[in-house]
């Protein structure tokens, strides 16, 4: 069976709207991330291990521990089924969907295409989900326009679970971040926000960053979001230069005004596959995927910054070279959707990794110019530099 590329058309539409620009330079005792050169193992393979032909991976891997210990990975498809084991080597799918896309044509409902793209929990039974939300117009015969990308409108959504993830609800209020107006404005281009991060905490709050292609008086690119306690949707707060201050409204709950605009993040202009703190110097790690440009990302493939405070990054830096779903490709493969995660890490989110984490990320096919059968894989990295000798 065919499965649509989603993937493939959700990051190159993000490309067409940004490139990063140049960072501070890198501290020189910045810490260096590289492929440690061991063998790449498949963890899941979307023809074999799936419940359905839906379950192939397509976003980058969100990881908890549970209540029972086990480990729960979101990773697969809009109908999110989650994988769940002893430990990241042993992830098996749950048939059961912890959260369905129904495919409304109401936009109000928030309930087109969901996908799980991050997670927190501080007890492993209680569970925040941020959700990507994709509504297609074109489908529903809700657009002027033709193309997918003409007709795309998104939002980040909080949905929560009380049973470790096995099932999750919209919460109140659901809208985490969304452009100030309804789907039907400003058609002919992708709006919105989307692909969120993972979830880090640091000095007492939460953290994740989400991209948005902006509007009038809001540049696109990368913003950050902040919550004292992500178990409460109405707590989060964007960037805006100065404080974390921003509040998104629900543009369907009735006419909203323009927020000041979120500050952009740089170097990243397209979203940030996850976020981890190396325990060893206390830095912060960032991975994505990029597509070539004429300034600070020479090649295509998955890239790397680092920073102290989650706000001031460095230069990008070369992680592993690859076509990537940014770019047009016929044939051959793409890798996309990069997250660090470390077997031994402390916390149980999976927001901290030490030397040797390591790289997951998804394989995919090309049948002819569409995307086809996607491993997710990982191989390990290894973190060295100035700033880790003289912290040890």
């Amino acid at each position: 069976m065919r499965i649509e590329p989603l993937s493939r058309l959700r990051y190159c539409l993000i490309a067409a709207v940004s490139i990063a620009g140049l960072a501070p330079p890198a501290s020189a005792d910045d810490i260096s991330v590289s492929l440690a050169g061991g063998a790449t193992a498949i963890m899941y393979n979307s023809q074999t291990d799936g419940c359905a032909p839906i379950d192939t991976p397509d976003i980058d891997p969100r990881a908890y521990r549970d209540d029972s210990g086990d480990i729960v990975m979101f990773t697969l498809h809009y109908i999110n089924r989650a994988l769940r084991g002893p430990d990241l080597q042993h992830l098996k799918i749950d048939c059961r969907a912890a959260l369905e896309s129904g495919l409304a044509a109401n936009p109000a409902q928030y309930n087109d295409r969901r996908y799980m793209t991050a997670t927190w929990t501080d007890d492993g039974r209680h569970v925040t989900g941020i959700v990507h939300h994709e509504y297609h117009a074109e489908d529903h015969k809700k657009c002027a326009f033709k193309a997918t990308i003409e007709c795309w409108f998104n939002s980040v959504l909080s949905f929560s679970s009380s049973d470790g993830g096995h099932s999750f609800a919209l919460d109140t209020p659901a809208v985490v971040a969304s452009a100030p107006f309804t789907q039907d404005s400003g058609q002919g281009r992708h709006r919105g926000f989307f692909n969120p991060s993972n979830i880090v905490s640091n000095g007492g709050n939460a953290y994740f960053m989400a991209s948005t292609t902006g509007w009038q008086g809001q540049d696109n690119g990368v913003c950050l979001f902040r919550s004292p306690n992500p178990l409460d949707s109405a707590s989060w707060r964007a960037f805006d230069g100065a404080s974390y201050s921003i509040h998104y409204a629900d543009p369907y709950a009735g006419k909203v005004a323009a927020p000041r605009a979120c500050k952009i993040i740089e170097p990243f202009g397209l979203p940030v596959g996850s976020i981890v703190r190396h325990v060893a110097t206390g830095k912060w790690i960032a991975v994505w995927m990029a597509k070539a440009n004429d300034a600070d990302i020479p090649v295509p493939g998955f890239y790397y910054a680092t920073s102290s405070n989650l706000l001031d990054w460095s230069r990008p830096k070369l992680l592993m070279t690859g076509k990537t779903i940014h770019e047009s490709a016929c044939g051959g493969s793409l890798i996309a959707y990069p997250s660090l995660l470390d077997e031994d890490a402390k916390s149980r989110n999976f927001e901290d990794a030490g030397d040797s984490p390591w790289l997951y990320y998804v394989q995919i096919a090309m049948n002819g110019c569409d995307t086809g059968a996607r491993n997710l894989v990982r191989t390990r990295l290894k973190i060295s530099g100035d700033g880790m000798e003289r912290r040890q």
